[in-house]
């Protein structure tokens, strides 16, 4: 029978082709060793289903053949197969200027911190003392490292900053009252929400003040026998400002010592050092927490510290070591390889060469002159008619919830296409390999290189180059 008749009869489902012609195309011999024989044959399933349902569909059979429906599924496959691989975890350039960019990981590890995830990828001394040829302490090098950094008694490290509050708040609070300014009752990004992590934690929320305004005195007047705790918690990502008051948390300590309570601070993204210099002087220093009478400070381990994700949690040695014994503790904990990124970073901070070493700081530190100069001279490695390429002023920010307040100028590379329109522009640089994530603005696709690693430099002129 002709391929005209078969159409005619309904039998172009004949022509379809099978699951082996599919495997035994160019393309299907192509992926069969980097998809694997069990998942090429599942794919090919699907993409051949897709057809049919595509002829089925209406009257689309008119000048298709074996052949042709061959070439759509092998086309099909390929489509198929590069749109599963961007569902999984891929690098990017980071080109929008937001330095902890949260949908992008946050703060990308230091060259040391990157060496020693792989380090310890084996086998490593995650709990074993070479000194003694016994069992060691999970995170021992950290707590130690950690001491030193904030001056606090003791410390450990669990799989987020939500983790650290929820087990500090479980270990202390759960059953009694937790007393808090409602200025500090926010939502602090991913619909995480003050109250309801002291809500799940079995603790009693006291708000205390106004959302502007709370007085020590409206603390004091809240606190009673079944006061467990005082909360402060940084507001990260959200400010109140113009006609404000608060306690600080030395003022606070001292009460929680005359009222036998203990006071906990959530300092949010946090940071080791004194940042001011590079215009992060709102962001509480840990060890100044410390010094002021915190008993208990949480803050993250990615964000400004610049290492992995986790939660970090400092304080007083018979605190910490509670919070150790519970056995929410363990579901918490983090892995070797999270201690492996976190010792190289801490390192880092420790040696003072986090300001170099580190990238979301010197991202941070990098001055408008700087971005300028780099700017103009990465326009001239642009080497493509069809865009059009302008350097303007802009500004890059902090992102994560870390000084929303704070936006280094920058300089802005502003690109526009002389046939394709801005959206599709942002979609194709999306869509290639490596991915390179932008901002739009006033119909131009904006790279603001302050979040471009030199290293990375070639690849995006070379995206930019091909559009």
């Amino acid at each position: 029978m002709k391929a005209g008749s078969a159409e005619k009869d309904g039998s172009v489902f004949a022509l379809l082709p099978s699951v082996d012609d599919l495997l035994r195309s160019e393309i299907g011999r192509a992926l069969i060793e980097s998809v694997g024989q069990k998942r090429l044959t599942e794919l090919s399933r699907v993409v051949i289903d897709d057809l049919r349902q595509d002829l089925k569909d209406g009257d689309k059979s008119n000048g298709r053949s074996k052949s042709s429906l061959l070439d759509e599924a092998c086309t099909l496959l390929d489509k198929r197969w590069s749109e599963t691989k961007t569902l999984g975890l891929r690098r990017v350039i980071n080109a929008t200027g937001v330095i902890v960019h949260t949908n992008l990981g946050r703060s990308p590890l230091s060259n040391e911190a990157r060496n020693a995830l792989v380090e310890a990828s084996g086998y490593c001394t995650v709990e074993y003392d070479l000194a003694t040829g016994e069992r060691g302490h999970r995170g021992a090098r950290v707590k130690t490292m950690l001491r030193k950094l904030t001056g606090a008694e003791d410390a450990l490290v669990v799989n987020n900053c939500a983790a650290a509050a929820y087990l500090v708040l479980t270990a202390f609070a759960a059953g009694r009252e937790v007393v808090i300014s409602r200025g500090e009752l926010v939502e602090i990004g991913g619909e995480f929400r003050v109250p309801d992590v002291l809500a799940r934690s079995g603790a009693t929320l006291k708000e205390v003040g106004t959302t502007n305004r709370t007085k020590l005195a409206d603390y004091e007047d809240a606190i009673r026998d079944n006061t467990s705790m005082i909360l402060k918690v940084h507001p990260s990502n959200y400010r109140i400002v113009g006609f404000t008051k608060s306690p600080s948390l030395a003022e606070l300590a001292d009460l929680a010592r005359r009222k036998h309570v203990l006071i906990y601070e959530d300092a949010g993204s946090g940071a080791v050092s004194d940042l001011s210099t590079i215009g992060l002087g709102d962001e509480p220093v840990i060890g100044r927490s410390i010094e002021e009478g915190a008993d208990v400070v949480t803050f993250s381990g990615d964000k400004l510290l610049g290492g992995p994700q986790a939660g970090i949690i400092v304080g007083r040695s018979t605190i910490i070591e509670k919070l150790r014994k519970d056995p929410l503790y363990r579901a918490l904990r983090v892995s070797k390889l999270i201690y492996a990124a976190l010792e190289a970073t801490l390192e880092s901070h420790l040696r003072g060469t986090a300001g170099n070493e580190i990238p979301v700081l010197r991202m941070a530190g990098v001055g408008e002159s700087q971005i300028e100069a780099r700017s103009s001279e990465f326009v001239k490695k642009i080497n493509n008619p069809n865009i059009e390429v302008d350097v303007m002023k802009g500004n890059s920010a902090i992102g994560g919830g870390s000084a929303p307040l704070v936006h280094p100028e920058t300089f802005l590379v502003a690109i526009k296409h002389r046939d394709i329109s801005t959206s599709e522009l942002e979609a194709r640089l999306r869509s290639g390999s490596p991915p390179v994530i932008t901002r739009i603005f006033d119909d131009k696709v904006l790279i603001d290189l302050r979040t471009v690693s030199d290293a990375e430099e070639p690849q995006l002129a070379d995206a930019l180059g091909k559009l």
